[in-house]
C-alpha cells in the first residue's frame, strides 16, 4: 500500500485510468468480434461496421491501450479478411 499522499494520490488515478482502458479495449474486441461475425457471413454491413472497428482500434491507440504497429496490424488483417470476401 502507498505510505505518502502523493502515492495514494497516484494509485487512485491509476485505477480510475484503468477502468478507461479495459472499457476502450472491451469494446475493440466486441466490434472487432461483431465485423469477423459479418465479414464471414458475407453480410453487406461489414464495411460500414469496419469503420466502426477502425474507429475503436484508432481510439485505443490514440490513448495507449495498444501500440501503434498492433493497430496496424489489425486494421490490416480485417481489410484483408473483408476484401476477400
Amino acid at each position: 500500500m502507498a505510505n505518502t499522499t502523493s502515492a495514494k494520490k497516484a494509485a487512485r488515478a491509476a485505477l480510475r485510468k484503468r477502468v478507461h482502458n479495459e472499457r476502450r479495449k472491451r469494446t475493440m474486441r466486441s466490434t472487432t468480434k461483431d465485423f469477423r461475425k459479418l465479414a464471414t457471413e458475407g453480410g453487406k454491413d461489414a464495411a460500414a461496421k469496419l469503420s466502426e472497428v477502425f474507429q475503436a482500434i484508432d481510439k485505443a491507440l490514440k490513448r495507449g491501450v495498444i501500440k501503434k504497429n498492433t493497430a496496424a496490424r489489425m486494421k490490416s488483417k480485417l481489410s484483408k479478411m473483408l476484401a476477400s470476401k
